[in-house]
């Protein structure tokens, strides 16, 4: 199964977060899974590096890098098709990552791995 990540779902996940729920983890821990990361979230990290939200006690693309090999992570980038998706999306969440994510993973007919309620509105599977 392909899985897409929400932000704090790799967050959570790869500084072994307890808020992290179980099914979630097995998910991903599962070798038979495909789990991406959005480009969008990377870039959400990196901003919220920039201002002082985020620290991984290392240099920001060493962390992204080391964190998706050893998690075999693969990163999805954004492409026309996504942003299509974006334009006509209802403003049910406004924030602009969780939009992209959004799209993507209706694109895509993947799951979103996160524990963010506000995805339900969409027509999109969230698994948590």
């Amino acid at each position: 199964m392909r899985l897409l990540l929400d932000t704090h779902t790799f967050i959570w996940y790869v500084t072994d977060n307890p808020k992290l729920s179980p099914t979630v983890r097995t998910l991903i821990d599962d070798g038979n899974n495909e789990t991406l990361l959005s480009i969008a979230s990377i870039w959400e990290m990196a901003i919220k590096q920039s201002i002082g939200k985020l620290s991984f006690g290392m240099p920001f693309r060493m962390f992204i890098e080391q964190q998706v090999s050893l998690n075999r992570i693969d990163i999805l980038d954004i492409n026309l098709d996504y942003i299509e998706v974006i334009a006509t999306l209802p403003l049910h969440h406004r924030d602009p990552f969780d939009r992209l994510i959004i799209a993507q993973a209706m694109v895509e007919q993947i799951p979103i791995l996160s524990a963010d309620s506000a995805f339900d509105v969409y027509p999109i599977q969230r698994l948590w």
